[in-house]
């Protein structure tokens, strides 16, 4: 079963002048998961909290971006012997293999899926752990909202991949910029 972390948890401060990504560490077996390392204060709000955690930048062997936003790609080169796994690719180095990333298996315990919504190339992150599954996703922002993604460019696809998430029954949600949280009949779908 995987073990997860959330190293940074995410915010939007000063009207979004001041942006962090949840940046999150999955561990399973062999592999060494990090999931949207983007935009954060300094590079030692990653590096120590996976220091701590007895995990080194160079044992990260994947790294997943929710989508190609910069506030969640840009700390990436922290990860040199990484794959990195978007919505249709799996790259390293000078490889490019093309996948759909549905269904595609990281590890036994963590699976990528589509979840259209916040951008149209969006996936969520699936981890199986002893607590049951969680989300790595930015079909939310945080646990409050917003209910209507503003950057959404069709938000009937962002309420039916929300509902698809929440189908999955979900012990936790690792939103894109805030704790995570229970999700409940309060969450918004």
């Amino acid at each position: 079963m995987a073990v997860v972390d959330v190293l940074v948890e995410g915010y939007l401060r000063n009207g979004g002048d001041r942006v962090a990504s949840t940046v999150s560490l999955i561990r399973d077996g062999r592999a060494v998961v990090v999931v949207d390392p983007g935009l954060v204060p300094t590079r030692a709000a990653i590096l120590d909290p996976l220091t701590a955690l007895g995990v080194g930048p160079d044992d990260v062997t994947d790294v997943v971006f929710s989508h190609h936003h910069p506030d969640h790609t840009l700390s990436a080169a922290l990860f040199a012997n990484a794959r990195f796994h978007d919505h249709w690719a799996i790259y390293r180095d000078d490889h490019w293999e093309s996948r759909n990333a549905e269904g595609y298996r990281v590890s036994d315990g963590v699976t990528l899926i589509e979840t259209p919504g916040h951008s149209p190339q969006d996936i969520s992150t699936l981890a199986q752990t002893d607590h049951g599954l969680v989300v790595f996703t930015h079909l939310w922002w945080t646990a409050a909202g917003p209910p209507e993604d503003p950057y959404a460019a069709d938000r009937g696809v962002l309420h039916a991949n929300r509902a698809r998430v929440l189908d999955l029954s979900p012990v936790l949600i690792v939103p894109g910029h805030g704790p995570a949280f229970e999700p409940g009949a309060d969450t918004a779908r």
